[in-house]
Order: C-alpha cells, then structure tokens, then sequence
C-alpha cells in the first residue's frame, strides 16, 4: 500500500484542527446566549419577528385586506375570535396588517442598517488608518452631521425628497451613517498601533491589503453589536416618520402610519394603536437584547456575571 505523504497529513490535521475551534466556538456562543434569560427573550423576539415577516402572506387570516379593502360593516369591531386584534376605521382586520408590516419593516429596518454600515464603516477605517488630512476631512464632514439631532434631520430630509417610505430609508441613512464613522474610526485608531500591523507594514503589505486583512477583521465584533441593535432603532424611526405622515401611506400596512390612523379613535377604541404599538415594541426590545448577547459573544471580556 503506499503510504500517504506527509504533507496531506498535515493538511487533513490541520482541516481537523479548523472543524474543532469552530464547533467548540458555536458551542461557546450558544453557552453564552443560553445563560442569559434576557438574550434567550431577544433571539425569540427577533426569530419570531422575522418568521413573521417571511410567512405574513400565506399565514395571515384575511389575505384580501392587506390593500386596504373598504368592508363598514365590520368598522372598528373590537377583539374577537374572527378577528383578534379587532378591526380598523375600513373594516380590515388589523392582525393580518400587522403580519403583514412585519415584512416591511424588517426589510426597511435591515436596509438602513446595512446601507449606512456600507457608508460609514470604510470611511471610518479609512480616516482611523490613513491619518492626516484625510482623517481630518473625513471626520469633519461626518460632525457636520453628527452637530444635528438625527430624527430632524431626517425629518427635514425627508420633507425636502417627498413623504413616501423610499424617502424616509434615504433620510435615515443620511442620519445612520456618522454613527459607524466614529466607532470604525475609534476601532482603527486602537488597531493600526498594534504589532502585528507593523509587522505587516514592514513586510511590504499594502494599505489596502493591511485595511482589509487585518484592520477589518479586528474591527467587525463591535459594528456587529451596533448593527444588531441599529435595526430596532431604524424599526422605530421609520414608525416615527409614518406617525407624522412622512413615511408609508395608507393602505400600506406600516406599524407607524396604523398609529397615526388609530390616535383619532382612542380612548374608545383602544386596539386599534395597541397592538401595532406593541409589535414596535417588541421588535425593538428583541433587537436590543440580541445585541447585549451578541456583545457577550463577540467581546467576551465585556462578560458580567
């Protein structure tokens, strides 16, 4: 039989190697989250808000009133067995429009996030690691931001593109995105003294390479905290911006735009900004805290017992 080369050997170990580190991380993480009743509440929240979100349209009970369909003889019916979160001013049901706003903002939520992280994680990295004047043009742009309370800003954004929800995602991620500049640059500034990137420097790596292998990687655990508990926060600025009239439009089933309806029939009718109040809530909560237990995991020295 011929015997198998060294060098496969050494690979197959090594692969092993790899296999191993990675279980005993996942089974750490899941330690970790498991330990934490606030954390187990916040991946439950946010797993059902996103299960929601993909299987609002084929589990809702009254797939037809999610255009707005005019039914007065079933006008603000409180909860019932037909209807458990009662019925709104047209007669739809408003469990199946919350299932169904579940999906838009979610998607909303994670674009923001996304798009702003897109934005400002490079230019942070970027002004952390080059230093000079283009750090100091990069971070005074960004103050020039940062220098105006975000949700005006986004008000005004938005008042100057047009009410409409494409508009308020391109305001707030006006708004969202000098928050990631500060925490990369933050990261970068700490990271580009360490050893290793000097050793990097030395061998000849080029300011790219160094930014991307090494200066990236070092700085992802707290833009994923961020990010985490961001999309919550985006969550509740965009019912903000629906609740004024800036956002969605009726018959769009968005949570803060069914709030702004509602708040004309309170107290009476009291269900009808209830419950689509309570799923911001929840799905701002659930955010939150998966972001404390991802910070648990990712920065383990942060760990309280």
């Amino acid at each position: 039989m011929a015997e198998i080369p060294a060098a496969a050997l050494d690979l197959e170990a090594n692969r092993r190697a790899r296999r191993a580190a990675g279980n005993r991380r996942w089974r750490l993480a899941g330690w970790l989250i498991g330990r934490s009743f606030a954390s187990m509440l916040g991946l439950v929240l946010v797993v059902g808000i996103v299960g929601l979100a993909l299987l609002g349209p084929w589990i809702v009970p009254y797939p037809e009133h999610v255009i707005g369909q005019v039914n007065l003889a079933d006008k603000l019916k409180p909860p019932s067995w037909a209807n458990w979160f009662g019925t709104d001013e047209v007669g739809n049901d408003i469990l199946t429009r919350i299932i169904v706003g579940a999906r838009l903002s979610l998607l909303v939520g994670v674009g923001i996030t996304l798009a702003a992280a897109a934005i400002g994680v490079p230019l942070g990295i970027l002004a952390g690691t080059a230093g000079g004047r283009t750090r100091e043009t990069i971070m005074r742009f960004t103050d020039l931001f940062l220098s105006v309370p975000g949700l005006v800003l986004a008000i005004a954004l938005v008042a100057a593109l047009g009410p409409g929800i494409a508009n308020a995602m391109v305001a707030l991620v006006l708004v969202w995105w000098p928050g990631y500049v500060r925490l990369a640059e933050s990261k970068a500034l700490a990271i580009r003294e360490e050893p290793y990137i000097e050793a990097a420097r030395v061998v000849g790596a080029s300011r790219l390479r160094i930014l991307w292998r090494h200066v990236l990687p070092n700085a992802i655990s707290p833009l994923i905290v961020k990010m985490s508990m961001d999309i919550g926060q985006a969550i509740l600025a965009v019912a903000s911006l629906g609740f004024i009239g800036l956002g969605a439009k009726p018959p769009t089933p968005e949570w803060g735009a069914m709030i702004s309806i509602a708040r004309g029939y309170l107290p009476d009718y009291w269900w009808y900004a209830v419950f689509p109040g309570l799923f911001i809530y929840l799905s701002v909560l659930g955010f939150n805290l998966l972001g404390d237990g991802l910070r648990d995991i990712l920065d383990p020295r942060s760990n309280r017992s």
